[in-house]
């Protein structure tokens, strides 16, 4: 299964944490944005590792299925990928 993961974390240190899990399992398209391709006992796996961090009463995670047909309607306008904040880069 394709999913679009999206999430809205209020505090940083949990923030962090959930985004280390989705990298375990996806790639970052943006700031707060995952495409991840699981099977489903590897979703459970994680929708349960996100659950022990997050704070049900302040954070938000939405899991957004992406079907065949729908990805190739995808349209992207500029930049198609998301470059990672958190990976070593040089400013010059």
């Amino acid at each position: 299964m394709r999913l679009l993961v999206i999430y809205d974390i209020a505090d940083q240190r949990r923030l962090y944490k959930v985004a280390r899990i989705l990298k375990d399992y996806g790639e970052r398209v943006q700031q707060s944005k995952f495409e991840i391709e699981v099977s489903v006992r590897v979703f459970t796996e994680l929708r349960a590792r996100i659950v022990q961090v997050i704070e049900e009463a302040e954070d938000g995670v939405k899991y957004i299925p992406l079907c065949e047909r729908c990805l190739h309607k995808t349209e992207i306008i500029g930049l198609g990928r998301y470059i990672d904040p958190d990976s070593e880069f040089v400013v010059v």
